[in-house]
């Protein structure tokens, strides 16, 4: 849109929605902190805003629209902060790109626990992701799995042990998620996204309490042997 554009009568009312619907998730995010998700309220929102609850409809028609929403932008900051990290390691060996894409993830998750809460904590009563929250879901996977392929097509696996029982099920998750790797190692890639999830929940949600000090060389440690068991330890 060029600068003529925006002052046209629609490009002001194009902006005044950017704006509504800014300050509604904005507004929606403060209760999740206080609340939670499960109390989210559409007329909730609407009277803290001053809107009349017809007017918040026009934007989100329903609680898990706007739930869908908030969950997609938590998906796609921890995504971004992931990514950011994984660009400022180039050049370093596929394990180091690994702990820092961990560790940016930690990082966000204790910069915005109740966003993290959101996405990987207790399930909203009533409500079913729909498909449209899947790409952001999977932007930490994905580098994940990237940088397992970069290690595969360069300086090597090391492949990990299959279980003759668990081999139909690695081929089936392979050819959805990886299909250019091996079965071996989609397997423990699942495993090691699970596990840097519960990782990072002990941590936010109180488990590590008494238990874990130092928890940031923990998680680095831990995150590490993650790497390890997918294969990656060589030119580490």
């Amino acid at each position: 849109m060029s600068p003529a554009d925006d002052n046209t009568p629609r490009g002001a009312r194009a902006r005044a929605r950017i704006e509504v619907t800014a300050a509604i998730k904005d507004e929606a995010r403060r209760q999740l902190a206080v609340d939670g998700a499960a109390k989210l309220s559409l007329r909730a929102v609407a009277r803290e805003l001053g809107m009349v609850s017809s007017a918040l409809y026009r934007y989100f028609p329903s609680r898990d629209d706007l739930l869908t929403a908030l969950i997609i932008d938590a998906y796609n900051s921890l995504g971004e902060s992931a990514e950011a990290a994984h660009q400022k390691t180039a050049g370093a060996a596929p394990a180091q790109r690994w702990v820092a894409v961990c560790e940016a993830a930690r990082e966000w998750a204790l910069g915005n626990p109740h966003e993290y809460a959101l996405i990987y904590g207790s399930p909203v009563p009533g409500y079913s992701a729909p498909q449209a929250t899947v790409p952001a879901a999977s932007r930490v996977g994905l580098l994940l799995i990237g940088i397992t392929r970069e290690a595969y097509q360069g300086r090597g696996l090391a492949k990990p042990r299959l279980p003759a029982e668990l081999r139909p099920e690695a081929e089936r998750m392979t050819a959805d998620l990886a299909p250019d790797l091996p079965p071996e190692t989609v397997t423990t890639l699942v495993a090691a996204w699970a596990q840097l999830y519960g990782l990072i929940g002990f941590e936010l949600f109180g488990q590590f309490n008494r238990v874990v000090e130092d928890r940031s060389t923990f998680f680095r440690h831990a995150v590490g042997q993650l790497a390890h068991g997918v294969g990656l330890v060589y030119g580490e």
